[in-house]
């Protein structure tokens, strides 16, 4: 097994203020497929578990039913996954085998992505799982429109849960049109009532959805979609190099990146790539093809990178390579 599939998996749940996380969550963590999960939430007092605490540790650290950790943030995120980790080695508190971190509703889940993929303290302990966001169905238009953070946590989630669906109807408001052209690779679940089957959240590997790389480009909100496409396989030098210009160059313009490369060096083993902004996870490999397709796909989220320069790059890129190799 390699290091990144044994690291613990981390999942991020995301979305504004009264989208339905703290409910999702609290139905999420009596459901047996969470058993043995920590919670991080970087609020205090932000969720509502009271009646689910049977004993506590210390200020910090709450232990719940089914074996589950209930954390609340008090400081910086790192610093207290690694608490987590160093108290589970320890076992000072149950065994845990997953991570789920709740953002505050305001916040750009960016950041905590950076740190789950760069800090050397804990990267190679979690590894990010998915990324999902909680949408309103009553108010999640209104929210698009006046708040550019929950159009960002919208464009970066993996996944996108639609809550209070017996208040209004995603589809006849126009939220379900929005969401689809703002994300058009992501899933969108319902929630009834706050409820949503875990193993559709948390499927324990990456999720290669052939929608995803099927989706034309889209734009919505200074929020653009689009898919790089390459039949012929790249070197690895060629990725590498077009993650180090994307990283250098496009910064916070690239918003999400993820994808699957078909590369010279590993025939029939595509590697996977994901990136949030300036930050990449080094590339991991898959040991066969997901679907039928077996060409490079990847996925661009962007604030107004242009998907034609990207294009050209990594075409001229693997020119360049070739060229060198023949030389």
């Amino acid at each position: 097994m390699s290091a990144a599939m044994s690291a613990l998996p981390v999942s991020v749940i995301t979305g504004f203020l009264g989208s339905g996380k703290t409910t999702l969550l609290s139905h999420l963590l009596r459901d047996p497929a969470l058993e043995r999960t920590a919670v991080i939430i970087n609020e205090f007092g932000a969720v509502g578990l009271d009646h689910l605490l049977v004993e506590s540790s210390d200020e910090q650290i709450l232990t719940l039913e089914g074996g589950c950790v209930c954390c609340t943030v008090r400081g910086d995120l790192v610093r207290t996954a690694g608490d987590l980790l160093a108290r589970r080695a320890a076992g000072s508190i149950p065994r845990f085998e997953r991570i789920v971190i709740e953002t505050t509703g305001l916040a750009d889940p960016a950041p905590i992505v950076h740190a789950l993929m760069t800090d050397r303290d804990i990267a190679d302990a979690l590894r990010l799982e998915s990324l999902i966001a909680t949408v309103d169905a009553a108010a999640g238009a209104a929210t698009l429109d006046a708040h550019p953070e929950s159009v960002k946590q919208a464009a970066l989630a993996d996944c996108i849960v639609v809550t209070k669906t017996d208040l209004a109807d995603p589809a006849a408001n126009g939220l379900a049109e929005r969401l689809q052209a703002l994300n058009p690779g992501a899933p969108k679940l319902t929630a009834v009532h706050g409820a949503v089957d875990a193993t559709r959240l948390f499927n324990g590997r990456a999720r290669y959805d052939a929608a995803l790389y099927e989706a034309p480009a889209h734009r919505h909100g200074g929020i653009n979609t689009f898919c790089l496409r390459r039949e012929k396989p790249l070197h690895a030098v060629t990725l590498g190099l077009f993650l180090q210009v994307l990283a250098e160059h496009c910064g916070a313009k690239l918003l999400r990146l993820k994808g699957l490369v078909d590369v010279v060096e590993s025939p029939g083993r595509p590697a996977v790539i994901h990136g949030v902004q300036h930050v990449f996870h080094p590339p991991t490999w898959l040991d066969a093809w997901p679907d039928e397709e077996r060409s490079t796909r990847i996925v661009v989220i962007s604030q107004g990178l242009d998907a034609q320069w990207l294009q050209d790059l990594l075409e001229v890129l693997d020119d360049e390579v070739k060229a060198c190799s023949i030389s």
